[in-house]
């Protein structure tokens, strides 16, 4: 049994890893969040701290007893900002606690090149390495999915919690938008039900966390990606973007992205789009959505993860028959 406390654990991806440690039933489980607690439990056992992030010896109350902290904040693009992020916060106040392992907000990419809003990450993973650099001050894994398989059923949900969003790949309309001579760039595929599986067992791993924790369902090419979408979908529209036009902030595309992301305010979607887009495609160009290992796989390896070859081919075979959400390995 693990005490563990979920920082953002009200929201889409947190609410996932909830569900698959409560259906573990061997863990005791309190949720942090400002906001006060529901009126219905979240899960049966499930515990409630309303807390505030900006107060060190609050959140250190809180914590008290916790041996793992998985965090899924996610925190405003604030640059030269002189006040101390929320998860850095949460991280002395784990210190002080004697927690002894913290997962930072991860859940994606294995670095930010392009992407200017993951940057609350990258300060995370800096602070972490400093601390832990003459000795070992808090254990620590970066979970690396890469992209949730998930998004490729969009608009019909495969997830309990995870709400989905248009993304470059659509499969429901049958095109793509791509870089132009990079089709053999690479991204890993994880469903959102496999990350879970792989966290609720992490949290009782009895060695050593990996800091780059890879949890991989499948690495696939950009042209692989089409060939599947073709084979399950029909022929795709296929829009080749110049990657120097991208580089430059110029978006010669025919269709963008509907922005719907709950983090973005509904005023600043539109004008966001081009933006987003040139961050998405960039960033698979330079490999940040492909995991920099399997460790989790390797530590973890009786977990039978999902190829989206195999999970697409089904999830797109029960919507075709009239379903209208995709409930697969929950």
């Amino acid at each position: 049994m693990v005490k563990i406390a979920i920082a953002g654990g009200a929201g889409n991806v947190g609410r996932e890893i909830i569900d698959a440690l409560v259906a573990a039933k061997k863990h005791e489980i309190l949720i942090l969040s400002r906001k006060e607690a529901p009126t219905t439990p979240i899960a049966p056992g499930v515990k409630w701290a309303q807390v505030s992030y900006d107060n060190v010896d609050e959140l250190t109350r809180a914590l008290e007893g916790i041996d793992t902290v998985l965090s899924f904040i996610a925190e405003p693009y604030n640059p030269g900002s002189a006040k101390p992020s929320i998860q850095r916060i949460l991280i002395d106040a784990s210190i002080k606690a004697g927690v002894r392992r913290f997962a930072p907000s991860e859940w994606a990419t294995s670095h930010f090149e392009g992407m200017h809003w993951y940057t609350f990450k990258n300060d995370t993973r800096k602070y972490l390495a400093e601390l832990n650099k003459d000795k070992k001050v808090i254990e620590y894994s970066l979970f690396i999915p890469g992209l949730f398989t998930n998004y490729l059923t969009f608009p019909f949900r495969s997830s309990k919690h995870v709400e989905l969003f248009e993304m470059p790949i659509d499969f429901y309309r049958r095109r793509i938008l791509t870089l132009e001579g990079h089709e053999d760039d690479t991204i890993t595929l994880t469903t959102t039900q496999d990350m879970a599986k792989v966290v609720a067992r992490a949290v009782e791993y009895a060695g050593e966390w990996p800091v780059f924790g890879g949890i991989v369902g499948s690495n696939i090419t950009i042209s692989q990606l089409i060939a599947l979408g073709e084979k399950i979908r029909g022929p795709f529209q296929v829009e080749k973007l110049s990657l120097d036009d991208l580089k430059a902030g110029v978006v010669k595309a025919s269709w963008l992205p509907k922005v719907t992301h709950p983090a973005i305010p509904v005023e600043q979607r539109e004008s966001a789009a081009g933006a987003l887009l040139t961050g998405v495609l960039l960033g698979i160009h330079n490999g940040c959505w492909k995991a920099t290992n399997n460790a989790w796989n390797e530590l973890l390896p009786d977990i039978e993860l999902s190829r989206p070859q195999d999970w697409l081919v089904d999830a797109w075979a029960k919507i075709d028959a009239g379903a209208q959400s995709v409930h697969i390995d929950e």
